[in-house]
């Protein structure tokens, strides 16, 4: 239900998280398809880069996969294959939920369906470049909380940031759009304003929380 009432709010789509958050095959089915009679577009973070847990969600109608920890080209191939059908790549043909979106979905989905691969790593962070410049890679969705304990820092040091900015780079230089999880507006705007445009604003639970206090707040003042 919540997935569905976020697809009609406006945002251009609405993620799934298989690997943070308690999903199963028959909840995510039922988020795909509600989010799927919205304007958004379904996306999914899979659990690990794995052949058949991105065919899986495919399968199920997702249009986007983000697929975390992706720390070399090597790595970036291996998503990108599993997201199209030979000879592109290798992923499983099925007649399931995917014929929804109509009889040339074979076709229409190796060139239509989003692939966007996390650099979260120091590792992936000095690879950017190459990842990004992997053919079937569109975007790159960047975990700032786990790249800065990869890199030994807190948030925002000055070396968080050059490494955040230096994976931007890498995206401006292969034609890739950039991307990056942000806990609120205040840093979302500035994300875009550097020029990401792949940006994820906080989660169901934190939106759920925010808007409940908010009311109280109001009705506090009110009184």
């Amino acid at each position: 239900m919540v997935a569905g009432i976020l697809g009609h709010t406006g945002f251009d789509f609405v993620m799934i998280d298989y690997q943070h958050g308690d999903w199963d095959d028959t909840t995510a089915l039922a988020a795909v398809r509600a989010i799927s009679l919205s304007p958004a577009v379904p996306v999914a973070r899979v659990r690990e880069n794995d052949y058949a847990a991105i065919g899986r969600a495919l399968d199920r109608g997702v249009l986007g996969i983000v697929v975390p920890m992706v720390n070399s080209p090597e790595e970036a191939c291996a998503a990108a294959a599993a997201m199209r059908y030979p000879p592109n790549g290798g992923r499983s043909s099925a007649d399931n939920l995917a014929v929804h979106y109509g009889s040339d979905y074979r076709t229409w989905a190796d060139k239509e369906v989003f692939l966007a691969v996390q650099i979260e790593t120091a590792q992936a962070a000095a690879q950017a470049e190459e990842i990004m410049a992997v053919d079937g890679v569109d975007a790159c969705w960047i975990g700032p909380m786990d790249l800065a304990l990869s890199l030994g820092v807190a948030q925002g040091a000055p070396a968080h940031e050059e490494a955040i900015l230096g994976v931007l780079e890498a995206c401006r230089k292969t034609g890739k759009i950039p991307g990056l999880f942000t806990p609120d507006i205040k840093t979302a705007r500035r994300r875009l304003d550097q020029g990401f445009q792949f940006v994820t604003i906080s989660v169901d639970i934190s939106l759920l929380s925010e808007g409940g206090h908010a009311i109280l707040q109001q009705l506090s003042g009110s009184s």
